[in-house]
């Protein structure tokens, strides 16, 4: 069933590749990959919709006449996905039939996918750029080739409504995760055991973490714990102090990515501490003020900077990261980033918001002695404003020891 879904995406993909070519002015859009079960491109999943063995070429036409290029052994799997017509199968070699093919279309560009700041759209690999250049070196059509620029972009952001319908079951997924380990959450828990009962939530449902499986979750426990992308540890958790757990699961090809604070109460205690309660609605703030802020056309950094005014206001330290970040396909899925104008961000954080794109809503902070809070949402732009995947997280959840 999962493979019929997919090549639904496929053909939805294949469809918004052809809009966004006429958007960008371009003919054709050349995928190219070999052995990319290892190395494929990203793009790949999203609009050829299988993997291939020998050198292969995609090319996506923006009249829709689109056609693959693969190597003998791959042509069924290529047709199998119903969503390429035109297939042609080589033996010897694949420079003849894509300089005819590329003869027959005289495109006015080519566009191949690198790219320095946007790993999701950086899919052609060195060599293959070299092979390609030898292979294209006396036609005129070297000339014509360029950074595919805003197209892997936007079709890998853009989520089609299959796309979105199963972003929103994996969000459904995890709440229902997050409600079995709250249940079973208690001081003297080791990070280590935390993760392992997650993991077992993931197995019974046959489904995979949404990132590197070692560190998802992500477990926070106490003011001693490391921060960030980190494995468990043996840390405990402790009645008087916090646990943040970032943890997303990956369902049917589509992520979820969230965070959720919790307190646990000491004997006689009745609710948080006022420096937990005050720090974690400062954080709430955050969250609410940016998804209030978000709407199509504002750029990623204001998103960012609505956030980061907050922290200066209340003379927080500065938040490390982006505020947030696409999700779809992947975890982390490129794109524009809700974040600041900073070296290592490039030009994402200028990218403008669109209706259907997938983001993150991530912050957190350090509260002295207790540990640490955070909150992550997820949110879909709609055409006006956004809306959430979840219901989000609005003060600390408080667990009784």
């Amino acid at each position: 069933m999962a493979e019929a879904h997919d090549e639904n995406i496929v053909r939805e993909k294949l469809a918004q590749a052809v809009e966004i070519l006429e958007e960008e002015g371009i003919d054709i859009w050349m995928i190219v990959a070999r052995e990319s079960d290892v190395m494929g491109d990203p793009s790949m999943p999203l609009v050829v919709g299988t993997s291939v063995t020998w050198e292969s070429a995609f090319l996506i036409s923006r009249t829709g006449d689109h056609v693959a290029i693969v190597g003998t052994g791959d042509v069924a799997n290529v047709k199998q996905t119903e969503a390429w017509d035109n297939v042609i199968g080589y033996v010897e070699g694949i420079t003849q039939p894509l300089i005819a093919e590329l003869e027959a279309r005289n495109p006015n560009a080519i566009a191949l996918n690198y790219s320095t700041d946007n790993n999701m759209a950086d899919g052609i690999t060195h060599g293959m750029y070299l092979l390609l250049e030898e292979q294209l070196r006396d036609t005129p059509f070297w000339e014509r080739v360029q950074s595919a620029g805003e197209i892997p972009t936007k079709v890998r952001s853009r989520k089609s409504p299959k796309e979105l319908a199963r972003i929103r079951t994996a969000a459904r997924t995890t709440e229902r995760i997050w409600e079995a380990t709250q249940s079973w959450l208690r001081p003297g828990l080791s990070e280590r055991e935390v993760s392992n009962f997650m993991h077992e939530q993931l197995e019974e449902r046959l489904i995979g973490s949404s990132w590197d499986w070692k560190y998802c979750p992500t477990i926070t426990a106490g003011p001693d714990s490391p921060r960030g992308h980190v494995g468990p540890t043996d840390i405990l958790t402790e009645a008087g102090k916090l646990v943040t757990i970032d943890f997303g699961v990956n369902e049917d090809e589509y992520a979820s990515d969230m965070q959720r604070t919790y307190y646990f109460l000491k004997p006689g205690e009745t609710d948080a501490p006022e420096d937990v309660k005050r720090y974690f609605s400062i954080i709430d703030r955050c969250i609410q003020d940016a998804a209030t802020f978000i709407k199509p056309g504002v750029l990623g950094w204001e998103v960012d900077d609505v956030a980061r005014q907050i922290f200066i206001e209340e003379g927080l330290e500065e938040w490390k990261y982006a505020l947030g970040h696409q999700m779809g396909r992947a975890c982390h899925d490129g794109g524009t980033v809700l974040g600041p104008r900073w070296e290592r961000y490039g030009q994402r954080p200028f990218g403008a918001l669109e209706a259907d794109e997938v983001y993150t809503l991530e912050i957190g902070c350090l509260v002295p002695g207790y540990g640490y809070v955070s909150q992550e949402e997820g949110i879909v732009v709609t055409a006006d404003g956004c809306e959430f995947l979840a219901p989000p997280q609005r003060e600390v959840i408080l667990l009784s020891s």
